[in-house]
């Protein structure tokens, strides 16, 4: 099933996709032009972690002339960063280059500690469609990028849909696609990840806990261009959704 959070007459509901229309909790149909799309988590389980990924494309990582790292190179959101679905991200004042990062990104469905590789789709609850914004005029470091770059208000859309794990057959085989005002500027699959979903699904385990309702980023392949104010920005993933998405100054 394809879960949404939405505003609808100045009230947040949840819902679900029904024949190309929104099924309101309360049992109303609606369209989907007629909604704000929210990020598609309840309000119970908003994530206390946002992990993310970077350089976990290998031809990513040659795009940037960096080699593929050997270890997850990880940061953290914070929870302010997440945008929805059909929302404006802005582009700040000067900025010479923002691009999108197209992701798959994994909802954890109960708490993690220590989970085996074998075990990790247990604990995942769905997938959802990220497009983590960047701007690297902000860039200090790749490997750990700085606050500025990933955290600002807003710069991380998510949606439109939370799809049910069970309904995603395999999410390591998954293409992934980018247009830019209708032209495509980023294909990939993710069966390219250098570190896939149940390897990270262990790794964060091993350490840390994991709550029901946190995210896990997984990163983006090469075809990352600059995108500027007024461009529509659609990220998509087969069988997880399209994600839109306008730009402002």
């Amino acid at each position: 099933m394809k879960h949404a959070r939405v505003i609808y007459q100045g009230v947040a509901h949840a819902a679900s996709e029904k024949e190309g229309q929104l099924l309101l909790a309360d049992g109303r149909l609606v369209d989907e032009a007629d909604v704000t799309w929210l990020p598609p988590l309840a309000p119970v389980t908003r994530p206390r972690t946002i992990l993310a990924l970077g350089l976990n494309y290998a031809d990513h990582a040659k795009e940037l002339e960096f080699k593929a790292p050997e270890e997850p190179l990880v940061f953290l959101k914070g929870a302010n960063a997440l945008n929805g679905h059909r929302q404006v991200t802005k582009r700040p004042a000067g900025v010479q280059f923002m691009h999108y990062e197209c992701e798959l990104t994994v909802v954890v469905g109960k708490t993690a500690k220590k989970v085996r590789r074998d075990d990790a789709y247990d604990f995942i609850a769905g997938y959802t469609v990220a497009n983590d914004y960047a701007i690297r005029d902000y860039l200090e470091n790749w490997y750990r990028p700085n606050l500025r770059v990933k955290n600002r208000d807003g710069a991380t859309p998510l949606g439109p849909w939370l799809v049910d794990a069970a309904d995603v057959a395999n999410p390591m085989a998954l293409a992934l696609q980018t247009t830019v005002n209708g032209k495509v500027t980023q294909s990939g699959n993710t069966r390219d990840m250098i570190f896939d979903v149940p390897f990270l699904i262990e790794y964060f385990s091993s350490f840390m806990t994991l709550n029901p309702g946190d995210l896990i980023l997984t990163g983006t392949p090469d075809g990352v261009v600059d995108c500027r104010a007024g461009d529509v920005v659609v990220t998509g993933i087969e069988g997880v959704g399209a994600l839109m998405n306008t730009i402002s100054d």
